[in-house]
């Protein structure tokens, strides 16, 4: 799936203002998926820089400027949690750094092993993270060597969670920043521009402060902010 990301051309053809409604400032895309290096090629894609930052043990975001607008991507651990806490912990942070709440899931997914027990864990990260989960989804998929994307009609998992999605899918092959901003900025305006209310209480009482992981993700922003990054969890 190697991509060349270090020199991205500008995109020329259509404005932040054809890609997003005129009054929304920022898109915010949580990137989900069974593979890292492919949700971090994806990420780097869309942001039109690199990055080579390890897999995160938690919740990290990444912020540029698009002309006149920001694009925001948010990246996530492991999410094949064996725990429903670790789901949990995971929404709580993704609260955070999406606050109020992410415009779209992007779903990275490898054909070849994307099996029925992802999709099953996958979906039960989406569903209790919002009940308006699938109608803020797009499915991304990818492949290694020559395999066709026709592949999936012989996944059922896969299959599946695109119709689930809304058949809201597309092909990493030969695809250009362009059309995958422009995707995204349909999903966001089917929506209406909204965010994705969270259907689950992540606020912790004001006595036990934030959690251990929580923490752990602020700390690792700091790190990053004093190393002359440009890579942030919390603004």
């Amino acid at each position: 799936m190697a991509r060349e990301t270090q020199n991205v051309n500008p995109l020329t053809r259509s404005s932040s203002y054809d890609l997003l409604p005129p009054d929304m400032p920022e898109l915010k895309v949580v990137v989900l998926g069974n593979r890292w290096s492919e949700r971090r090629e994806v990420g780097n894609f869309l942001l039109g820089k690199n990055t080579t930052i390890a897999e995160p043990d938690h919740c990290l975001k990444l912020r540029e400027e698009f002309e006149d607008k920001h694009i925001t991507i948010i990246h996530t651990p492991d999410l094949l949690f064996p725990k429903m806490d670790k789901v949990t912990e995971f929404i709580q942070q993704c609260h955070i750094l999406s606050n109020p709440g992410p415009h779209v899931f992007l779903l990275v997914l490898h054909l070849e092993d994307f099996t029925e027990d992802h999709k099953q864990k996958l979906c039960r990260v989406l569903e209790n993270f919002s009940d308006q989960s699938f109608d803020h989804s797009l499915v991304l998929m990818t492949t290694s060597g020559m395999m066709r994307p026709e592949w999936m009609i012989t996944n059922p998992a896969l299959k599946d969670m695109i119709k689930k999605c809304r058949y809201r899918h597309l092909s990493w092959r030969y695809l250009e920043r362009l059309e995958l901003l422009t995707r995204l900025g349909q999903v966001v305006k089917e929506n209406n521009g909204r965010h994705v209310q969270l259907s689950v209480d992540t606020e912790e009482p004001a006595s036990t402060g934030l959690s251990d992981a929580l923490r752990s993700t602020l700390h690792i922003t700091k790190t990053l902010n004093a190393a002359g990054k440009s890579w942030n969890n919390f603004e």
